[in-house]
């Protein structure tokens, strides 16, 4: 357990370069009962804000966000399996899909879409897909699912994250932000691994604190 936890054990220069063996996948803290009934508490507590915050944005997104309010997209998660993940939409429609080592499109990001990124609000609909049992409060966060597959054929670690449920919020995005380029997914894939193979509640209050500085100061957004 986590009695005290030190930021400075968890930065990427820490993690080794060879982790012990994982649990089994029934054994972890990140698909166990316990977990997922505390992320469906969490998620029925904070629902009524999240409903508030959903009709706030109904209203003003026709003036500074037109379009949809809800953006949708296939994304990879537990075992591999493909989900579609909800989100608030931050940017203008654009038909062509970004490839898997293309620089964000800032020029895309509505006024409004910017806020939303920048306080991580934009990621408050991922509740629906705790609720139906595809993400969990805390984990690694879900790639795109053919960034994914690229990732997973050339990315060393990143197959780890498959064996826990992502998160709404997770460890790399606390320690080191969006990642978008090829040295940052590497730092990610590492990051998401030691979550993996050490996940415990200590280390899930850690993280969950460290996102809200993350979002008062738009640490990492892009």
């Amino acid at each position: 357990m986590f009695e005290s936890i030190d930021p400075a054990t968890l930065r990427v220069s820490a993690v080794p370069a060879a982790l012990p063996p994982a649990r089994a996948a029934r054994d972890r803290l990140s698909i166990s009962p316990a977990k997922r009934i505390t992320d469906l508490c969490f998620i029925l507590v904070a629902l009524p804000g999240m409903v508030l915050v959903a009709l706030l944005l109904v209203l003003m997104n026709p003036v500074l966000n037109p379009g949809p309010l809800f953006f949708r997209q296939d994304r990879m998660g537990l075992g591999g399996r493909r989900f579609r993940m909800w989100k608030f939409r931050t940017m203008l429609p654009d038909p062509a899909a970004r490839l898997h080592d293309a620089p964000v499109e800032l020029h895309r990001i509505t006024p409004l879409g910017r806020f939303l990124r920048r306080t991580r609000i934009d990621e408050l609909p991922n509740a629906l897909n705790v609720i139906a049992g595809d993400m969990s409060l805390v984990g690694p966060r879900p790639d795109v699912y053919d960034h994914a597959a690229e990732y997973l054929r050339s990315v060393r670690h990143y197959r780890h994250r498959l064996a826990v449920r992502p998160g709404i919020t997770g460890l790399a995005q606390v320690q080191s932000g969006y990642a978008d380029s090829r040295a940052a997914i590497r730092r990610k894939a590492r990051l998401d691994r030691f979550y993996v193979e050490r996940a415990q509640t200590g280390l899930d209050l850690y993280i969950l604190l460290r996102t809200v500085p993350v979002m008062l100061t738009g640490f990492g957004a892009k």
